[in-house]
């Protein structure tokens, strides 16, 4: 998803820094796109995560838009502590650590600027299939909204943008499941950026969704915990 919002955006003009584990899919943009693209190899997980972060800031010159999309989640039915512990570390650890960085930066300057994320619909109620990432989802929902809510105590002009996807046809799924309600990378770049240029606080994509998540709230607990829910969505 990350991959085709940056091409939505390199065709309206806007220029990138553009940061991954792995940088050799961010250099086909590079290519293709040579003056409004500077790359990075960062590891969210990283101790040097922070300091890497702020140095491309500073090749780009300044920016006014941080977007996080780094993310991982696995069905676990054995509960694997490797697979809990590494989730926890990409997806709260990483998360904090990177988003953190953004919001101190932003704060620094008087014009402030943007912050979106993508989390995801997970994060709605606890999913037995994947212990470790609802509950990280559910993490970085409650975060997001804690730094609205300092952004504002702190009369800080930072803008923020949680992202929900259900489903997306990325690497992530690429396994021998079923997903229904399954949405294209591309269709749901285009709603993320209409989302981004309206600076919209949630983001719940697609539209099936959107009238799904509500239904989910709804059910009491004593019926969610019987319900046998085999999921994992893509981001």
């Amino acid at each position: 998803m990350g991959f085709e919002l940056a091409k939505l955006m390199l065709q309206d003009g806007h220029t990138l820094g553009l940061a991954a584990r792995r940088t050799q899919p961010l250099m086909v943009l590079q290519s293709a796109y040579p003056q409004q693209v500077k790359i990075s190899a960062i590891d969210v997980t990283a101790d040097d995560a922070p300091q890497k972060i702020m140095s491309l800031i500073e090749e780009l010159g300044g920016i006014d838009l941080y977007f996080h999309s780094s993310g991982i989640g696995k069905q676990n039915w054995k509960l694997d502590a490797t697979i809990e512990e590494a989730t926890l570390r990409t997806n709260v650890l990483g998360f904090i650590q990177c988003i953190g960085t953004a919001f101190r930066y932003f704060a620094s300057r008087p014009e402030g600027g943007h912050i979106a994320c993508i989390s995801s619909i997970a994060g709605t109620k606890g999913l037995g299939a994947a212990p470790s990432y609802s509950a990280t989802k559910a993490f970085q929902n409650c975060y997001i909204q804690a730094l609205e809510q300092q952004a504002n105590m702190r009369h800080l002009p930072i803008r923020f943008t949680d992202i929900r996807p259900g489903f997306v046809n990325t690497a992530l799924l690429n396994d021998s499941h079923h997903y229904p309600m399954l949405i294209q990378p591309e269709k749901a770049a285009q709603q993320i950026y209409k989302a981004l240029l309206r600076k919209r606080h949630v983001l719940v994509l697609d539209w099936r969704y959107r009238l799904l998540v509500p239904l989910w709230k709804l059910l009491p607990n004593a019926l969610w915990r019987r319900l046998p829910i085999h999921t994992r969505d893509g981001n």
